[in-house]
């Protein structure tokens, strides 16, 4: 029987068995490889069975793999947080240990919903976020993620958001250059946060880098300085969710580090601070608003696997390798030359209409018609598609259908920040062979 308890909850699908992985490659029961070109769900930034990885999990196991933080001090728990803060500059001192993306978001609308209450303005809840967008699937960051289609779904469940229009970079609206779309939707944000009150405001949460919800959408930078502006006069908190585009995976460990001058409050990280080795995430703080809360009677606010000191130790080993591999600067320069690969691609072939992105964080996206961008007809579900062409010639492709397509359909392409050229050049030949097979597929589809 193929489908295990996890699978069967899924849409019915026949997907490889994996036994093994190694590097960027995952082998199947059947004994067939897969180069990895999203790094998983863009989480694996070190590729898979890394050595010093393994040996820093088995060294950690040996001594301590459980100490609940309200009970006891780790060392590796003290270490990675300082490590994280290091890394991520002033402003962001105090980090916060948990288990994934999700749990991280939660935790960061929490802490400073306390904070709020803490410093005498308990009429601040309100979270903006922008549509579409995607910070996780409990139920808090569900009702901030930016996805008309699963509020649909989830509504009765959720806590109402305010939500802005993304400035999204290849689609704007008619009379609109990707700056002047991008000073709109920041005046949109001003103008929502005026209507609302800016007292109730809490924080505005986006993804500096943009991860499957926009594709690898890198707003204007004029976004950036707008936005950072906008909620430093109305006093509400800005978080950037870098659990896709954080950990280096950009070029810089933070994304937002390529906009000088844009620190944002608070950051959300997740996926490469583990490297897909164990669940990790982190909410990093600045001191003085973590002192208010703990002062104010400490963060209402646990998980039974908040700071493992197993989970710590990867990170820890982590953070290691991307320093002693230079993997942060490889990030940068692979990226660029699997950006000019795939903008030859765009060249060959009529269905990609946007190569996008920062360093490894980069999508494809298709279409119809160049000319007019329009998508793809959605019935066709193209890129899941594609998806499975692509395994056919021994590519993992990741993508995620954001409310059902609304606002086009594309793929990431963000392999490990280990991947060498020729695992790109391998990684783009396999990519061509798939789209070949995938357009004339489409064209029989749509004539027929």
């Amino acid at each position: 029987m193929r489908s295990g308890l996890v699978q069967s909850f899924f849409a019915p699908t026949t997907r490889p068995r994996i036994v093994r992985a190694e590097g960027v490659w995952f082998t199947d029961s059947d004994g067939r490889r897969y180069l990895d070109a999203s790094s998983g769900p863009v989480a694996c930034n070190l590729g898979h069975a890394h050595p010093r990885i393994l040996d820093a999990m088995m060294r950690q196991a040996r001594d301590l793999t459980f100490a609940f933080p309200t009970q006891f001090e780790t060392e590796v728990n003290e270490r990675l947080g300082a490590r994280l803060a290091e890394l991520s500059g002033p402003g962001l001192d105090r980090a916060f240990l948990v288990s994934g993306g999700s749990e991280a978001i939660e935790t960061a609308i929490k802490f400073l919903r306390q904070h709020a209450v803490a410093i005498g303005e308990p009429e601040r809840w309100k979270v903006i976020a922008l549509e579409p967008s995607y910070h996780g699937n409990t139920l808090g960051a569900l009702a901030i993620s930016g996805d008309p289609v699963a509020r649909q779904v989830f509504a009765p469940l959720l806590a109402s958001q305010p939500h802005v229009p993304a400035p999204l970079t290849y689609r704007v609206p008619e009379n609109h250059s990707a700056e002047s779309w991008a000073r709109h939707c920041a005046g949109l944000l001003d103008e929502v946060i005026r209507r609302e009150g800016p007292e109730t405001i809490l924080a505005f949460v986006m993804e500096p880098v943009g991860g499957t919800s926009s594709g690898a959408n890198v707003p204007h930078e004029l976004y950036h300085r707008a936005v950072r502006d906008i909620c430093t006069r109305h006093g509400i908190a800005l978080v950037h969710d870098e659990v896709m585009c954080g950990a280096g995976r950009t070029g810089c460990f933070l994304a937002s580090e390529h906009w000088p001058g844009v620190r944002p409050d608070v950051v959300v990280l997740a996926k490469g601070i583990s490297a897909g080795y164990t669940p990790m995430g982190a909410v990093l703080a600045p001191a003085s608003m973590v002192d208010r809360v703990a002062a104010a009677g400490g963060f209402m606010h646990t998980f039974t696997y908040f700071a493992n000191p197993l989970s710590c130790a990867v990170g820890l080993a982590v953070l290691d390798e991307l320093a002693a591999g230079d993997l942060v600067g490889n990030a940068g320069r692979m990226g660029a030359l699997l950006c000019e690969g795939l903008n030859r691609l765009a060249q060959e072939f009529r269905t990609i209409g946007d190569v996008r992105g920062l360093g490894l964080l980069l999508a494809v996206e298709l279409i119809a018609d160049k000319e007019t961008k329009r998508s793809l007809p959605l019935v066709l579900n193209a890129v899941g598609r594609l998806q499975e062409i692509a395994l056919g010639q021994g590519l993992a492709l990741y993508a995620r259908r954001t409310a059902g397509g609304r606002w086009g359909e594309w793929f990431m392409v963000a392999p490990p920040l280990t991947v060498t050229a020729a695992e790109i050049d391998e990684l783009l030949n396999r990519l061509r062979s798939a789209m070949f097979i995938f357009e004339a597929e489409m064209e029989a589809l749509q004539t027929s």
